[in-house]
Parts: C-alpha cells; structure tokens; sequence
C-alpha cells in the first residue's frame, strides 16, 4: 500500500531500551513488548502492523527494570547529596560573605548546586525513558563535579580536626567513583555531538572562576594589611603636699589602614626606670602601674578610627628616693587586634570575662600560669565555606601577670583542644596569625624626666607657674 506507515524498532541499548521509528521520525522508547504496543495504540497504528527489527528481533527485551531503577535511584540521591551542602553554602556565602569576592564565590556555589539539581532530573530521564538526548552528558557533568568538590573537601581538610564534612567529602569521593564506573560502562557520553567544544567551554569556564577565586580569596585579602598605631603622652602632673604624686597619661590607639579589626585586648605599662644607656634592660624598669584603656574589649575599629582614654597613675611617697630611684616614667601600650575581613567575632566575647576563681574552676591547669583574666567565645570564618573545612573556632584572651611585664596569651583553636600555655612556644598561633591577620601591635614608648614631674607637680601644689630660668644679661662691652 501506498500510504502504509513503516515501523522501524532499533536494537537494544546498553540499558535494554528500544527507539521506535515511524515514517523515519523518532515516536519514543519503550522498554517491553507492553511498552511497545501502547506506544503504537497512541500513533494510531494496528497492533497487526509489519515491523522492521533492528538488532534483536520483538522477541528480546533485555531491560531489567529492578536494575535499571536502583541505579537510577543510587544516581539522584548522589548528586541531591552533593547539591545540598552546596546550595546551603552558597546562600548563606551569597548574602553573608565579609567581603565581595566571599559572596560572588557564593552565588558561584549556588550556580553549580543548580547544575547538581538538574543533573538529578537529567539521571531520572536516562534511566527512565532516555526521551532527551544528551541527559546522559548531564549525569556525567554532575558525576565530575562531586568528585571535585569531594577532592576539594578533603585537600581543604588537610591539618584540620575531622568534622562533618570531612565524612561527607569522604562519602561523596567513594559514591563518584562508583557512578564514574558505571557511566563509563554505559558509555553516557556518546550521544555528545561536539565534545571538543563542550570541553573547551568546560576547561574555559573553570579557568576562568580559579583566577576569580584566586583573586578574590587570595590577592585581595593580602594586598591590604591592617596599620595600626598606638602610644601614650604624659600630660599634666600635681601633688599635694606630703601627699602622692598623680600623673595623668594620654592613651590612644587607631586605624591608620584600609581594614577594620577587632580590639581583643589592650594593655599599658607605666615603669620607673632608669636613664637610656646602652646597658639598661627590661629587668632594669620597676612596674608603677598597668592597665587596659579600650573599652568594651571586642569592639570594632574601624579604618580611621581612634580609641583613646586618660588614666591617673598615683605614686606614693614620691621623693623617697629608696622606694623610687627612678630617672624616668616610661609609659608604653599594646593591643591584639584580628582582622574583621577573615572572621566574625561572636556578640558575647565583651560579657565572657572570666576572674581567677572562675578560671580555676573551669580552666584548672590548662590556664597560663599567671592567669588574672580571660575572654572567650566563639567565632566564625569569613565564609561558610570556611566553616564547613575548618569547623567551628573560639578564641580565648588570657591576661597573664608576669612580674613587671604583664602581657596578653591569645590562642584561636577548636572548642576543647587543650593548648599547652605553660610551654615556650613561639609557632603556638602561628596558624591563626596567618588565617585571621591575629597580631600583636606594640604602640610608641613615651617617656619623661622623674624630677621634672615632681618639679612641675610642687610648682602647682604652691600655686606656682612653672617658668623657664630668666635669661642672664650679656657681659658689658670692654672698654679699650
């Protein structure tokens, strides 16, 4: 007849699926003799109809549906899996990264979970109907991309404490390999039509979002470093009389750099000490007073931003030269800072202060010999990304008495890793200066002749204005 309609079957797949062809125009795949006879009921065709077989002929219908389904499934909830973590991690990076390039990686993250997502409805079609060409192309993209991101999970994992994630990387690594195996076996990438240029755009697109990762993650950060600058001014002196001598002392600390910190702790020494020769040594100085002058600790200091105070500092019996053999007041500050830009400093670090008693309760022997005071809380990391890797963080300030230099113990690590304080070690926050931009900012040394105050404080006491020694008149001319 004329207008017969010819019916063509193909050979079975790698999977047992069968394309039908009518007139030459693809109809469908089908999977059983059933399949077939349904799908020629909906063409309008006989079920009598002659039928060219190619291959196998309608007797041979090798799918095994149980098989084909659980593969499927073991597929879909593989790339779901490793599309959850990276849509979580991509929400939270695109809306709260600390810096620009934090959360255009971000919505980067969110951009491959979508591909994640529709590699799973890409897996359904291939071992379900197999009705779109290259859905097997789009199981393999999703496949390659949980093994990288399980490669990049465990390689970020170096030197950190096993977390979560680190159990995730790990199962995302043995799932890709199986579903790698079992596409190559299927061959998912035949029906590719120009794989040179798909892979060229693959090979470009990741090229391109390195350098953008590497720019932003790594040059950005480095190429701004916080400048901070800090000191001490002695002002005014006054005593009364038989009385002690008060003196009172500027401090000041600001940001003079293009990156905001965090003020974790601050510090200032004021010694008697003798005059400056070569010979004189930080043993030489007495400790008059010390202190902490930025208040709250934890606040925020912002580029240009200053922070200062006056303090008091009361000497007793001040001209007995026994108890004061002083040449000179020396006033001196210090603060540790930690960059803003790298991490985000929990809001209870300013109200965690902890006293002795509290510390030997909680601390016991893993606190600094010396311990006065701590300051502890949580942290998070510039990105969620850094969360995932580096798990969580919490940062402890110890103020520690040691004679005449009390000083600050600063310790960034995981919550209950215990840090030996009582050892010399000078690589013990190496790790957290480097991640965080920790640091330890010494400011300028003020310093002023001893008599001088005394001088100065009596002159005010008398209700005398300190002046300069009248200049002595010039010798009259000799006569010749």
């Amino acid at each position: 007849m004329a207008n017969a309609r010819v019916v063509v079957v193909g050979a079975p797949d790698d999977l047992g699926v069968r394309e039908v062809l009518i007139d030459g125009r693809s109809v469908g795949k089908v999977w059983s003799e059933q399949e077939f006879q349904s799908l020629l009921s909906r063409e309008g065709v006989p079920a009598d109809h002659p039928v060219r077989w190619l291959g196998e002929d309608g007797t041979v219908w090798p799918d095994r549906a149980g098989l084909r389904r659980t593969t499927g499934a073991f597929m879909v909830v593989g790339l779901l899996a490793t599309a959850y973590p990276l849509f979580k991690i991509g929400v939270s990076d695109s809306g709260d990264a600390l810096t620009y390039g934090g959360r255009l990686a971000g919505f980067t993250i969110l951009a491959v979970a979508l591909v994640e997502v529709l590699a799973a409805a890409a897996a359904v079609d291939f071992w379900g109907g197999r009705r779109w060409r290259h859905s097997g192309v789009a199981v393999l993209v999703g496949v390659v991309i949980a093994l990288f991101c399980s490669i990049s999970i465990l390689l970020l994992q170096i030197g950190e404490h096993f977390n979560r994630y680190t159990a995730i990387g790990i199962a995302l690594g043995v799932w890709s390999v199986a579903a790698l195996s079992e596409l190559f076996a299927c061959r998912a990438w035949k029906r590719l039509p120009v794989p040179r240029s798909i892979a060229i755009g693959v090979v470009l697109s990741v090229l391109l979002a390195g350098s953008n990762l590497a720019y932003s993650q790594i040059y950005v950060p480095y190429v701004k470093t916080p400048l901070i600058q800090g000191g001490a001014e002695f002002k005014e002196s006054n005593m009364t009389k038989g009385g002690s001598l008060y003196v009172t002392v500027h401090l000041y600390v600001r940001n003079a750099g293009q990156v905001p910190v965090y003020l974790l702790g601050s510090i200032y020494w004021i010694h008697g000490a003798p005059a400056n020769p070569p010979d004189v040594e930080a043993t030489d100085y007495d400790l008059v007073y010390d202190g902490e002058f930025v208040t709250p600790v934890g606040r925020v200091l912002n580029p240009g931003e200053e922070v200062a105070q006056d303090a008091v500092v009361e000497i007793q019996e001040p001209e007995n030269r026994k108890k004061h053999p002083y040449e000179t007041l020396r006033a001196e500050t210090e603060v540790y800072v930690i960059r803003k830009d790298r991490m985000t400093l929990a809001a209870d670090y300013p109200n965690s202060r902890a006293r002795r008693a509290q510390i030997m309760k909680e601390d016991g022997k893993d606190a600094p010999i010396g311990a006065k005071y701590r300051n502890r809380s949580q942290m998070e990391n510039s990105s969620e990304i850094l969360n995932a890797t580096r798990g969580p963080q919490r940062i402890t300030v110890w103020r520690v008495d040691s004679g005449n230099w009390p000083r600050f113990s600063v310790d960034v690590s995981p919550p209950g890793v215990r840090i030996d304080y009582n050892s010399v070690d000078p690589l013990l926050n190496q790790k957290a200066n480097a991640r965080y931009g920790l640091s330890q900012q010494r400011g300028s040394m003020a310093q002023t002749p001893y008599r001088e105050l005394l001088e100065k404080a009596s002159a005010i006491d008398k209700g005398v204005t300190p002046s300069t020694p009248p200049t002595p008149n010039p010798p009259p001319p000799q006569v010749q």
